[in-house]
């Protein structure tokens, strides 16, 4: 949960510049968040080299690969349901169609698509991608073809991720894989594995290539990128372990957040997800003090209830998350903070949903994620915890989550009408050719008259309305950052 879905992507084909030599059709679909949207890119660039060119029309797919998410109950059967799909073609259109899926429910349905449903050729879990063309070998002899291993230290550093949907602006960056917390509600550790930070100086080549084709926007990318920590490589739970030499020589967040704003300050920089128990001040103080890191923080919190709060394992209370909120709203000014959160978790009481409310009175979110508990099989909530919210609990929380959001959202849009901001231009706006769209520093959409600018320029804005997620306004000429 800690990882943000966006809706309008969900279920996106892919599509890559073509190589003529390649013979063979790739379809691939991608669900869930960031991160997998990010890996369908790397399994786009390892398949490209093996052969594949991809295609937006699956009845002519050679492959079929979906990119899946096991975090609410709903991907998962939108997956499945997808799953159906394809196998009809595959019956009825293109026999020789094969079938994969890849990601998070790929560890833990593996056995069940595979031997008892039948309804997949290849299994392939988050850190078996580079397997893909040996596993493809398997399938074309006749066999079942599974790889779900979880790596130590696979990254993927060295893959330079094909760009998917590209707007040719804005780019993924992956820096950690796998995360450490443990939070009960959560799949990830399951079907990521332990968290392992990625090479710096690959992260750097990544972002020069990025920077050369012209991409004025990176997102720095991980299920909790505040522990990103690089020692040599292996996990972060054994930095302990490292030499003297190893832990006197390591990159932090901070660290790491600094060498990419000084490195490329014609860069615009942003990071998600971070987790408040990791969140240090070193970085906060990084933030402040880079023009090209946009003031934006996604604090995920789940609740404002103490006992729940510690029923899901998060290692932080409702004061300490307060104080962390303080110390960011004193060190970067004027930064918006965003949120996720869960209605109805087990044992959640009306006083724990007040709790949650009142919460979000004192942060007072510029937007966030929010969703009723649906319990994920394979998490420790899920084995030890008794579902016992009512679902009409559940949606009625949820509800009065979301109302108060809305509120808040249209107070913190509203802080910018009479301001100009920058913006950098990403894409026509979808209500009207005739306007630009993009966001601010603080992550917020901004619409504005196309004039004579175009697309991946940084243009000041000056913000005359607002609704409650939008911001409307008059360019007033390029910003600094062009």
């Amino acid at each position: 949960m800690e990882k943000i879905i966006e809706e309008s992507k969900q279920g996106e084909s892919l599509v890559l510049e073509h190589k003529t030599e390649n013979t063979k059709k790739l379809f691939i679909e991608s669900y869930g968040c960031a991160m997998n949207f990010s890996d369908s890119e790397i399994v786009a660039s390892i398949l490209s080299e093996n052969g594949f060119n991809t295609t937006q029309i699956l009845e002519e797919a050679d492959l079929v690969l979906v990119n899946t998410c096991s975090i609410r109950d709903k991907a998962e059967q939108t997956v499945r349901k997808r799953l159906e799909k394809y196998n009809a073609v595959k019956r009825t259109v293109n026999p020789k169609m094969k079938v994969g899926v890849l990601g998070c429910m790929a560890e833990r349905l593996k056995s069940q698509f595979l031997e008892e449903e039948k309804i997949v050729d290849l299994v392939v879990g988050p850190d078996a991608y580079k397997d893909l063309p040996n596993l493809l070998q398997e399938v074309e002899a006749g066999n079942d073809a599974i790889n779900v291993i979880l790596s130590k230290d696979e990254t993927y550093g060295d893959i330079s991720p094909v760009r998917l949907q590209s707007n040719g602006v804005t780019a993924f960056v992956s820096i950690t894989r796998g995360c450490d917390n443990m939070c009960t509600f959560c799949v990830v550790p399951f079907t990521r594995g332990r968290e392992r930070s990625r090479e710096p100086q690959s992260i750097m080549e990544e972002i020069t290539d990025l920077s050369n084709k012209g991409f004025k926007e990176i997102t720095l990318l991980g299920q909790n990128v505040d522990s990103y920590l690089w020692y040599g490589g292996g996990l972060k739970k054994d930095f302990e372990k490292a030499s003297e030499f190893q832990k006197a020589t390591a990159v932090d967040f901070a660290q790491l957040l600094e060498m990419v704003a000084s490195g490329f300050p014609k860069m615009r920089i942003r990071f998600s997800t971070s987790n408040p128990q990791d969140m240090h001040e070193s970085a906060l103080h990084i933030i402040a003090k880079y023009p090209n890191i946009c003031k934006h923080i996604h604090l995920p919190v789940q609740s404002g209830s103490d006992r729940i709060l510690a029923a899901m394992n998060r290692l932080h209370t409702r004061e300490e998350y307060f104080r962390l909120i303080d110390t960011i709203r004193k060190t970067i000014p004027g930064c918006s903070i965003t949120q996720d959160m869960i209605s109805g978790f087990p044992t959640e009481t009306e006083q724990d949903h007040q709790d949650t409310l009142s919460l979000m009175e004192y942060v007072q979110y510029s937007f966030g994620y929010m969703y009723a508990y649906s319990e994920r099989p394979g998490t420790l909530a899920g084995r030890k915890m008794e579902d016992d919210v009512p679902e009409e609990t559940k949606m009625r929380r949820l509800q009065e989550i979301v109302d108060l959001q809305r509120k808040h959202s249209a107070f913190r849009t509203q802080e910018f009408v009479g301001k100009t901001v920058e913006v950098l231009i990403e894409k026509t706006s979808k209500k009207s050719e005739e306007q630009f769209s993009g966001r601010n520093s603080q992550s917020i959409t901004v619409v504005f008259p196309r004039e004579n600018y175009k697309i991946g320029d940084f243009v000041n804005v000056k913000i005359n309305s607002c609704t409650s997620g939008t911001l409307i306004g008059e360019a007033v000429g390029y910003s600094d950052m062009n």
